[in-house]
């Protein structure tokens, strides 16, 4: 071997390590890096799942506040008979004369069942004969032709009245509308 031989396979011999401690710190980078890219993929998972059950918890306490207001719904939407035959009873008592003792004690009642049930967040719905007809808010029975003009597609009469358990309609008034 001649010194030139020797030399080549020494230069190559350093090169060939040179490239092998090159590919070893690409290596180790590529290694970094898909640890770091690990790191922020789990850091990301981490963050939407958290994310995720904060809008968990706070939909269910909105549901549960819900639950609570409309908890009696369905003891109100039983009892709301019971007022309208209070009404009728009461209309009924007005024109008999006789019965004013009858009547008083029925209002008082009336009055008490009334109080309690606000109490409990019923409200009575406005409604006035001469309002405007409006289907998201009100429950047409029939259609009668209008006495007037003016009265042409407003409440001429109301059947039955409408009630609301907190901000929820839990019934509709009956309205009769001229047509």
């Amino acid at each position: 071997m001649s010194k030139k031989d020797i030399e080549n396979e020494q230069v190559e011999s350093t090169q060939a390590e040179a490239n092998e401690a090159q590919e070893q710190v690409l290596e180790e980078q590529t290694k970094e890096e898909k640890l770091e890219t690990e790191i922020k993929q789990e850091k990301d998972k981490f963050l939407r799942l958290f994310a995720e059950f904060e809008n968990y918890k706070r939909r269910t306490a909105k549901e549960r506040i819900e639950l609570f207001s409309t908890a009696s719904e369905d003891v109100m939407k039983t009892l709301l008979p019971v007022l309208d035959d209070f009404e009728r009873a009461l209309a009924h008592i007005d024109e008999d004369k006789e019965a004013e003792e009858l009547r008083k004690g029925v209002l008082l009642i009336y009055q008490k069942l009334i109080k309690t049930l606000e109490h409990k967040g019923l409200k009575l719905m406005e409604v006035k004969k001469g309002d405007t007809f409006n289907a998201d808010n009100h429950e047409a029975i029939t259609q009668i032709p209008a006495p007037s003009d003016d009265l042409k597609g407003k409440i001429i009469d109301i059947v039955e009245k409408g009630y609301l358990l907190g901000e929820k309609v839990i019934r509709f008034p009956k309205v009769v509308i001229g047509q």
